[in-house]
């Protein structure tokens, strides 16, 4: 289904991408559990951690909770090796770091520990040269966990939802990440800005779309997601909707959203 991607890099250490975005309700992690999928297809081995406490990319790749023995809150608090959360999913190709409720606690676990932002990091080295790219689902705030995230970060990839208020909580995430470029992670830079829940028969999601890349260029993906009912049914059923319906324009979407990532990071690596 997605023979037309690039294929694997010779990369020899793996990317690690934070997928965040403070506000909810964007279509983070639905990006996060489609662009893993559609990178695996075509051969890049994945590793998808999940530091949401809602646990919602763990759900959607299939890895139900009751299998969710050890998990990213151990790996934050220093009791379990990143190896030892991993779990491989019933995707080929795909490795997943699971989420439980636990991770809610987790800043309040974490307040007298030192290097606390760097938890993460801290645990990765392994991980580095096991694997082609590590996306981080990260919660909807921009609390410890996804501060953790971008410490742990080569590039950052926004979601961001064709809404009135897009632009102004963008804002706020780009300062953020100024901040923790210039004090945590000086490599940390943006990957993109991808445009979700795009409808075209509303005259408002052009309007979005063209202000965001007015203001941001060429750090806005080319592809934009659409809305689609199938991208919503998906998780139901424990699967990204690139396997639940990989012909419906919200899937074919995300694959040439993977596409346009791959070729970037050619294109930086060159």
């Amino acid at each position: 289904m997605v023979e037309a991607l690039p294929l694997q890099s010779d990369q020899k250490r793996a990317r690690v991408v934070c997928i965040a975005n403070q506000k909810g309700g964007v279509g983070k992690t639905t990006t996060a559990v489609n662009v893993a999928t559609a990178m695996v297809a075509v051969g890049q081995k994945v590793l998808l951690i999940d530091l949401d406490p809602q646990g919602n990319a763990s759900t959607g790749v299939g890895i139900p909770p009751a299998k969710r023995g050890v998990s990213a809150y151990q790996v934050i608090l220093g009791e379990a090796s990143l190896a030892a959360a991993t779990i491989v999913s019933e995707i080929p190709g795909l490795s997943v770091v699971p989420a439980t409720v636990d991770l809610a606690g987790a800043e309040l676990d974490l307040v007298a520990v030192e290097r606390r932002a760097h938890r993460l990091r801290d645990a990765m080295p392994a991980a580095l040269e096991t694997y082609d790219h590590i996306l981080i689902d990260c919660p909807p705030s921009l609390g410890l966990l996804t501060l953790n995230a971008m410490v742990a970060a080569d590039a950052l990839l926004v979601p961001l939802q064709c809404e009135f208020y897009a632009l102004e909580g963008l804002s706020h995430l780009l300062r953020t990440i100024e901040r923790v470029k210039s004090s945590l992670n000086p490599r940390l830079e943006i990957q993109g800005i991808v445009l979700t829940m795009f409808d075209r028969r509303n005259n408002l999601s052009g309007q979005v779309a063209a202000d965001v890349r007015g203001h941001l260029g060429d750090k806005v993906y080319n592809t934009v997601i659409p809305r689609n009912v199938r991208i919503s049914e998906a998780p139901s059923f424990g699967k990204p909707a690139l396997l639940y319906d990989h012909t419906c324009s919200g899937s074919q979407a995300y694959i040439d959203l993977a596409r346009e990532i791959l070729r970037r990071e050619r294109s930086l690596a060159a």
